[in-house]
């Protein structure tokens, strides 16, 4: 069967600090939540991944960002796994697959990956076995009225039903949304873009 996989991350965020790309002195993107689907032809839901990741530099969630996804420290505290553990099971999960993102969210991953090989820690799994791609022009460019929205708002845009329990800015629901998107423009006659669908 011929699948793909679509992701989200949430990672450290501070108020100011989208404006700011992170700028001001001790921030850094650390990814605190990965949700993806491995989506079959049809753009249906063939399996869930969601994992909690535990920040290194900056281990004490900050008040704007509980507020925004809903991750709340104790969860993390408890549920939360070490940076390369995640990284390695997600991309061992997205092995032999197209990866797409709606944005540069690849990057974000790539600066975690980055910092825990040069903490010492072994991330299994590599970039070599996936192919990432942001989707995200490909979207806009067929529903311009998605340009200025951020991925948990995509089913509102093309007025969908809501594709799952929760909200946005949680990385899971924010899947869901992306693949009710990609389902409703396949529907739609739009095709993928080449290479994405993977045996």
């Amino acid at each position: 069967m011929s699948t793909f996989v679509v992701f989200d991350l949430e990672f450290t965020s501070w108020k100011g600090a989208l404006e700011q790309d992170w700028g001001a002195p001790g921030q850094f993107r650390e990814i605190v939540q990965i949700g993806a689907l491995r989506l079959d032809q049809d753009c249906s839901v063939v399996e869930e991944y969601e994992i909690l990741v535990k920040p290194v530099v900056n281990p004490v969630l900050s008040d704007y960002f509980t507020e925004l996804t809903g991750i709340s420290q104790e969860a993390v505290d408890q549920e939360g796994v070490p940076p390369a553990e995640a990284l390695g099971e997600f991309l061992g999960f997205c092995r032999g697959q197209s990866v797409l993102s709606y944005g540069n969210d690849m990057m974000v991953l790539g600066e975690n990956v980055g910092w825990a090989r040069a903490r010492g820690e072994e991330v299994k799994n590599g970039y070599l076995g996936a192919h990432f791609l942001n989707i995200r022009p490909w979207v806009n460019t067929l529903a311009p009225r998605t340009a200025t929205l951020n991925v948990g708002r995509l089913w509102q845009a093309l007025e969908l039903p809501r594709p799952a329990a929760g909200n946005e800015h949680a990385a899971l629901f924010d899947c869901h949304s992306f693949a009710a998107a990609l389902r409703h423009l396949c529907a739609e006659g739009a095709a993928l873009p080449t290479g994405v669908l993977a045996e």
